[in-house]
């Protein structure tokens, strides 16, 4: 099971000068699991703006040997929402806090098919 790090910036109009901020995401380059244990996806970020309300954290998974990836969770307004279809939605737990820079998720019931890369997508509008 591999963690992708995702780095983040913000993006401005072509014409003139724009302040940037951006938005530093980490996570671990390998999470190793056994079939039936759980895993945490560790998912921490710094951003030098103040953590807005509308924050929100996503995380993708693309199964191994696959081109396409999906969403699986999502962290928005101040809930988090599991996808409800698909592998994850009855083994993944939310145990991020963004306040404090987290957006872990974990994924109970490890399955040969949650081989593959998980990314983690935060972004701290405006």
């Amino acid at each position: 099971m591999l963690v992708s790090p995702v780095g983040l910036t913000g993006l401005c109009p072509l014409a003139g000068p724009c302040p940037t901020s951006s938005i530093h995401v980490y996570t671990q380059r390998e999470v190793h699991g056994t079939v039936g244990s759980h895993v945490t996806l560790s998912c921490s970020f710094w951003s030098s703006e103040w953590i807005s309300e509308d924050i929100s954290i996503t995380w993708h998974f693309q199964a191994e040997g696959s081109r396409d990836s999906i969403s699986i969770f999502h962290y928005a307004k101040g809930q988090p929402y599991i996808d409800d279809v698909g592998s994850f939605k009855e083994r993944m737990e939310w145990v991020g806090n963004p306040r404090r820079k987290d957006g872990s998720i974990v994924i109970h019931n490890l399955d040969y098919t949650d081989n593959g890369t998980f990314t983690c997508d935060v972004k701290n509008p405006p």
